[in-house]
C-alpha cells in the first residue's frame, strides 16, 4: 500500500483518504445518516468514555466528513483538519476555541469583511484586545508583537487588494511573543501556498470557493496540529455545533477531483486577463501578484507557486465607471463569491467590504473604482471579449486617455 504521505497533490485530491465501505463502491460513499448504533450498552459507554473509537453522531463527525478531513489534511499537510458549515464558521471557531477574556489578538487589517467584523466588534466584546497592523509592513508587526499576543489571524493574499503578508517573518515574530498563527489561505489553495511550511500554526479556509468551486454548496475546514485540533478545536466543535453537512462534505470530495485542474487553468486565465486589462485606457491600476507592477510581486515568487485565480484592477471613471463596466459585462456574471467555474465580477466597496466603512477601505487601498473579478475556466479569448466590450462601453477621461 503506497504511503498516502508521499502522494503528490493531484493524487491525494483524488485518492487521499478514502474508506471504502464492505461495498467496495468506486466512489466515496454518502452516509446520510445523523446517529450511529452500537453492538451492546457497553460499546455505547465505552465510545462516549473515550476508550474506544466509535462514531456516535453526524455533529461530532462521520465516515464521510473523516474522508474529507484527511484528504484535506493529507493536502494541506497537516496532522489534522476539522470540518465546519461554512467558512466563515471556521474562522469563528479557530479564534474562540484557543481565545478567552483579557487576550490580546493582533490582526492584518486586510481582511474579509466578515473576519474583519469578529476581530474589531465580537472580540473585544468578550474582553478580548484587538490591535490592526498594515500586513504588509513589518515594523508594524514587530511593534504590536513586542506585547505578548495569544493569536495572529492574516489573509494571504487578501480580499479583495491581493495585498501579501511576509508569512515566515510574521510567524517568527508571533511565536516570539507566545501567540498562534491563524492564516486564512482561501485565495492561495493549498495547491499555490502552504502556510503551514513556513511558520503558520493553524490554516483555514472557505471550501465554498475552489474546493467545491462550482457554485454548489456552503463548507469550512480547520488545520493545525493534531494536539491542538484534539485539545483546543475540537471540544468547541462539538460543543457548540457548527458541522458541516455531511451531503456537503460529499460534493466537496468530489470537487476536489478536479481542483487542481481547475485552480491551474484558472491561474492561466488569470495572468492573460491582468496583463490585459493593464494596457486598456480604461483601467488606472491592476493587481496580480505575479505581474512585476505588483508592489510585492518578490514576495509572492517566494510564498507562491502561481499568481492565483483573483484580479483587481480600478477603473479611471470612479463608481459610476465601475458600475456601467459590470452591468455591461454579459459572459462574466455580477456576484459576491468567488473561486468559482464562472468567472464573477463584484464591487467590494458596496458588497463584500460595505460594512468595514469608508475609512478602513481607504487605509486598505479599495476605492469606489474597484472591482474584484474572479476567473474561471470560460475560453480566456471569450472572457477578454467580454471584458473588452464592457470596457468598450465606457467614456474614458480625457486625462486618462491622452497619458
Amino acid at each position: 500500500m503506497t504511503d498516502p504521505r508521499r502522494l503528490r497533490p493531484a493524487t491525494q485530491l483524488v485518492r487521499g483518504g478514502l474508506n471504502r465501505s464492505p461495498h467496495g463502491e468506486t466512489a466515496e460513499a454518502l452516509f446520510l445518516t445523523s446517529g450511529f448504533v452500537y453492538d451492546s450498552a457497553e460499546q455505547a459507554e465505552a465510545t462516549f468514555n473515550n476508550t474506544i473509537s466509535h462514531y456516535q453522531y453526524s455533529r461530532f463527525a462521520n465516515p464521510t466528513l473523516t474522508m474529507l478531513e484527511e484528504r484535506l489534511a493529507g493536502l494541506e499537510g497537516a496532522e489534522a483538519c476539522r470540518l465546519t458549515a461554512t467558512g466563515m464558521a471556521a474562522v469563528h471557531a479557530a479564534l474562540l476555541s484557543h481565545l478567552k477574556t483579557g487576550d490580546r489578538v493582533v490582526a492584518s487589517r486586510a481582511l474579509f469583511g466578515s473576519c474583519h467584523w469578529i476581530v474589531s466588534t465580537l472580540l473585544p466584546r468578550y474582553g478580548i484586545e484587538s490591535v490592526f497592523v498594515d500586513g504588509a509592513d513589518l515594523d508594524q508587526w514587530r511593534a504590536a508583537l513586542s506585547v505578548p499576543t495569544a493569536l495572529v489571524l492574516l489573509e494571504s493574499p487578501s480580499n479583495p487588494m491581493l495585498e501579501l503578508v511576509d508569512l515566515p517573518a510574521v510567524a517568527e515574530l508571533a511565536h516570539a511573543a507566545g501567540a498562534v498563527v491563524v492564516v486564512d489561505n482561501v485565495f492561495a489553495t493549498p495547491l499555490l501556498q502552504r502556510p503551514l511550511e513556513m511558520g503558520a500554526d493553524v490554516v483555514v479556509y472557505s471550501c465554498t470557493k475552489h474546493m467545491d468551486g462550482q457554485g454548489r454548496v456552503l463548507g469550512g475546514a480547520v488545520l493545525g496540529s493534531r494536539k491542538w485540533v484534539d485539545e483546543v478545536l475540537q471540544p468547541f466543535i462539538r460543543n457548540t455545533g457548527p458541522a458541516m453537512a455531511v451531503f456537503n462534505a460529499w460534493v466537496i470530495l468530489k470537487g476536489l477531483e478536479t481542483l487542481k485542474l481547475r485552480v491551474d487553468q484558472a491561474c492561466r486565465n488569470a495572468a492573460a486577463i491582468a496583463d490585459f486589462l493593464a494596457e486598456r485606457d480604461e483601467v488606472a491600476r491592476v493587481l496580480y501578484p505575479f505581474r512585476a507592477d505588483h508592489p510585492q510581486q518578490a514576495l509572492a515568487l517566494r510564498q507562491m507557486s502561481a499568481g492565483g485565480t483573483l484580479v483587481t484592477f480600478d477603473l479611471a471613471g470612479g463608481k459610476p465607471a465601475a458600475f456601467a463596466f459590470m452591468n455591461a459585462l454579459s459572459l462574466v456574471d455580477v456576484s459576491n463569491n468567488l473561486g468559482d467555474s464562472k468567472s464573477l465580477a463584484t464591487h467590494p466597496a458596496s458588497t463584500t467590504h460595505l460594512r468595514i466603512g469608508a475609512e478602513e477601505r481607504a487605509r486598505l487601498g479599495i476605492t469606489d473604482a474597484t472591482v474584484r473579478l474572479s476567473v474561471g475556466l470560460e475560453d480566456v479569448a471569450d472572457l477578454i471579449e467580454d471584458l473588452a466590450q464592457a470596457l468598450d462601453s465606457l467614456a474614458v477621461p480625457a486625462s486618462r486617455a491622452a497619458e
